[in-house]
């Protein structure tokens, strides 16, 4: 069994150390969930559906990538312990990657273009994984406290959500206003992947490095536990599934996915299409955003301190389903301001801010229910493996966001939208077609993730006892011959 020697509470440096990788990783997935699908599909010229089949190939190879880095890090022996040789490792290959899907040929169309984007989105999603999973594990590993492990992923939250807030603002305050257009220029997406590379870069190795002196105080590997095989790998997961309350965020996860898939994939499409803001006002929807994150960060402890984690995720679920597809659902009503003017900016930011609320809360609750269920693992079969339970929850969300992203794009393709045309040359049904995707259906999914949540039981009372039991094993250990 792994014997753990941890920190109960854990210093602010070690919690900004361990939060500021989560921009780097943020800023990767921004670029990618944002801009490749529309630079693909808009700027290139490659249909929705080939355009979300590389993306999706991209998706599914972590299907492998996830699980096996989750495995693999649980057992890694080095003198920078489990997680941190990846964490360093990760960045520089991730870069490249990023730089090439932005970069093809410009021989390049149709199928050959689409076979391009698929092969560095495999590598750009691979490399991801290397730093994610691990990163992740580590923080599951910085204390064992119900209500600290929360503020630890608020951490991870609070700057993965800067993350998106710098890139967002540098692409629409700086980068596309100093071009005629800018989002639909090919060269203007090169400035962003610069300024991307440096955030991956920079923020990720000061992760690894602000915390590498906790590694004496993690989990150790056994001398006489299994090396990794594919075998142990299926046998990792098939246990880490046999955890009822696991299997009720993973399933919620899949639901919810759906929702974050569709919202992700249309999102500039929206804001260019259906609301036609201009680049400063796209800019100024960062607030929403913004706001949103920080109230969930202020709120989280307090909320779980008061209703608990289990409803925390629930009626997060719920309030981040509703609000997110409000303002687009009460344009199809026309409850909604014109087109472009500042009110309709107002309008969309003040619905942001309660789903970036929601949203912020749902994070951080999840990762911290997850860090609970390790332990109750640890307590049925005497193994800590963070690494294959968060990589299994990653795999089950990029899986749906995934799937999320086909529908959008064959929907875009069934409804025949447009390439390469301005807002007001698009048919308005074709634009009415596209808010009953971003709104009404997104939404259901969002609400029926929340129903399934509710099945998730483990609470404070339980965890404090999984812990007892677990500090009394641990003691009787130390003190056998």
């Amino acid at each position: 069994m792994i014997k753990i020697k941890v920190v109960q509470s854990v210093s602010y440096k070690t919690k900004l150390a361990f939060g500021i990788g989560a921009v780097g990783e943020s800023s990767a997935n921004w670029i990618f969930n944002v801009l490749t699908f529309f630079f693909y599909n808009q700027v290139l010229g490659l249909s929705g559906t080939l355009t979300a089949a590389a993306v999706t190939i991209g998706i599914l190879s972590d299907a492998v990538t996830d699980p096996v880095m989750g495995s693999v890090s649980d057992r890694w022996r080095s003198k920078l312990g489990r997680r941190h040789p990846f964490m360093y490792a990760a960045p520089l290959p991730l870069i490249v990657a990023i730089y090439f899907i932005f970069n093809p040929p410009e021989s390049l169309a149709g199928f050959d273009l689409f076979l391009w984007f698929a092969f560095f989105t495999v590598l750009m999603r691979i490399c991801s994984t290397l730093f994610a999973v691990p990163h992740l594990a580590l923080g599951a590993e910085l204390s064992v406290g119900y209500i600290e492990r929360t503020r630890i992923m608020s951490y991870n939250t609070l700057f993965t959500y800067f993350g998106v807030v710098i890139m967002h603002a540098v692409v629409w305050f700086v980068v596309f206003p100093s071009y005629d257009n800018g989002r639909m220029m090919q060269e203007a997406y090169n400035p962003v992947v610069y300024f991307c590379a440096s955030l991956i870069v920079i923020c990720m190795l000061l992760s690894a490095r602000g915390t590498q002196d906790q590694i004496p105080k993690m989990a150790k590997v056994p001398d006489d536990l299994a090396e990794f095989s594919l075998k142990q790998l299926f046998s990792d997961i098939y246990e880490s599934l046999g955890n009822k309350n696991y299997r009720y965020l993973l399933f919620g996860l899949f639901s919810l996915s759906m929702t974050i898939g569709t919202h992700e994939t249309l999102s500039l499409y929206m804001d260019t299409f259906y609301w036609e803001f201009t680049d400063e006002q796209i800019g100024w929807r960062i607030l929403g955003t913004a706001l949103g994150y920080g109230f969930g960060f202020l709120a989280v402890a307090k909320v779980h301190q008061t209703i608990g984690k289990r409803l925390a995720i629930v009626w997060s679920a719920v309030g981040l389903s509703i609000a997110w597809s409000a303002a687009v659902t009460l344009r199809l009503f026309d409850l909604a301001p014109e087109n472009t003017t500042w009110a309709l900016l107002v309008f969309v930011v003040f619905f942001g801010t309660i789903s970036s609320t929601f949203g912020a809360i749902l994070n951080i609750s999840v990762m911290s229910a997850l860090a609970d269920i390790v332990d109750e693992h640890e307590l049925n079969t005497g193994r800590r493996q963070e690494g294959v339970f968060y990589s299994a929850r990653t795999f089950f969300a990029k899986l749906t966001n995934s799937i999320g992203l086909v529908i959008a794009g064959i929907a875009l393709d069934f409804i025949e939208f447009p390439r390469g045309k301005e807002a007001g040359e698009i048919d308005p049904e074709k634009i009415y077609a596209l808010g009953l995707l971003d709104g009404p259906f997104a939404m259901v999914w969002g609400l029926i993730a929340a129903a399934i949540y509710a099945g998730y039981k483990l609470d404070e009372r339980k965890h404090s006892q999984i812990r007892a039991q677990l500090a009394e094993r641990n003691s009787r250990l130390n003190q056998s011959p």
